[in-house]
């Protein structure tokens, strides 16, 4: 019997620090497929640090419909995770009956961001990394300043990326005026460095009182678009109930000009 070809499948894996606290990391699975990358579902793919070793094993998770699988970092990597400042993590797919067995892998320096601000609304951030106990700065690397919004992050002035100075720096002014807030007036900071080679993906965030106090007044029994059922507005009430009056109004109206004509022809 004829050996079946199977497809390759290619292997991502980015980390993943939010605010200093959180760590995860994102692998994605995708193969070419009558000559197009499609992502694969239901590939399960095992997470390593360090080592492919039973003992540096993270966890195990099949992608999703996207072809995504999402781990977060387990305490239990803990001690390897502070063995070194500069750490590895691997993702390793087994072999299956449609992909070959399959790995990537990511080398990354431990590094964070520091958020610090002015009352003349100046924001700093400073990237660090980690050089075996101390922390230093780091320069020339690309990162965003942004305020939080519910669509996404906002950039806080013209410039959408700024580039750390040789102290680990990078400086803007906020340039919003009445940006809507919390009900206090509080808005989110947050400061970003994306998809970089040596360190990641990392976010910091820092609240400051810089937005406008926006009092959420619910219109839920007020009549809108959006209203519960029986609160639309009137003008599209009258418009639906004028347009099926009409309606039966000519139905009616051709009803009786049939009629007629039948009289007529008998």
């Amino acid at each position: 019997m004829a050996q079946v070809e199977k497809n390759k499948l290619i292997l991502t894996v980015s980390y993943y620090n939010d605010n200093n606290q959180i760590q995860y990391l994102k692998a994605g699975a995708k193969s070419k497929i009558n000559n197009r990358y499609t992502p694969v579902s239901g590939i399960p793919l095992s997470f390593y640090i360090g080592a492919e070793n039973p003992s540096h094993l993270l966890g195990k998770i099949s992608t999703d419909d996207k072809g995504q699988a999402t781990l977060m970092m387990p305490p239990a990597a803990k001690d390897e995770w502070n063995k070194s400042s500069k750490q590895t993590f691997l993702v390793v797919s087994d072999s299956s009956d449609l992909y070959s067995g399959t790995n990537a892998s990511i080398d990354l320096t431990k590094a964070r961001i520091k958020i610090d601000t002015a009352e003349d609304k100046k924001i700093t951030a400073t990237l660090i990394e980690q050089k075996d106990s101390a922390w230093v700065p780091v320069s020339e690397v690309d990162l965003k300043i942004a305020v939080k919004r519910l669509g996404g992050n906002l950039n806080v002035a013209e410039t959408p990326t700024y580039t750390t100075d040789s102290i680990g720096m990078a400086q803007t002014e906020f340039k919003y005026v009445n940006l809507p807030g919390d009900s206090a007036g509080n808005l989110i900071l947050v400061a970003s460095v994306e998809d970089n080679d040596v360190y990641g993906n990392l976010t910091t965030e820092k609240t400051v009182p810089w937005g406008t106090a926006v009092k959420y007044v619910s219109a839920y029994n007020n009549r809108s678009l959006y209203a519960r059922r029986g609160l639309s507005p009137a003008w599209l009430l009258w418009m639906a109930y004028s347009i099926t009056a009409a309606v039966w109004f000519i139905l009616f109206y051709l009803f009786f000009q049939i009629r007629k004509l039948k009289k007529l022809g008998a």
